[in-house]
């Protein structure tokens, strides 16, 4: 399932704060994709910008992979931003889902759940 929210905060406001902001909660920003000027470097233009932010809270990463090494298929954790309508758009992959589809031990899904509880964090502070 996807976990989005909408914010009036620009695009490039959001851009320009991500990198400070995840780091403020245990994120580094590992990478971005801007699907729009990557698409339309291949021939294949899309008018909508979509910016792709890759996060790693290192703990969260090396706890996962040492339970459960399938879960790396949903690291490290994505960030879309996006417009819409008039607003500007934050999704990602919901952890739930994620938890559900593998097996691990209660403690594990807990810890999981506050690295999600802090993405989500990240993704509001923008709402303010």
């Amino acid at each position: 399932m996807i976990y989005k929210i909408e914010t009036n905060t620009t695009k490039q406001t959001i851009e320009n704060e991500i990198e400070e902001k995840a780091k403020a909660l245990g994120f580094g920003v590992l990478n971005a994709y801007n699907f729009t000027k990557i698409l339309e470097s291949k021939g294949f233009p899309i008018e909508q910008e979509i910016t792709v932010f890759e996060l790693c809270n290192p703990q969260g990463a090396h706890d996962a992979l040492t339970n459960i090494a399938e879960i790396s298929v949903y690291l490290p954790c994505r960030l879309s931003v996006y417009e819409e309508n008039g607003k500007t758009i934050l999704a990602t992959i919901g952890f739930e889902d994620i938890l559900n589809a593998v097996k691990v031990d209660e403690d594990f899904k807990v810890f999981m759940s506050v690295l999600f509880e802090n993405l989500q964090k990240l993704m509001l502070s923008w709402n303010k």
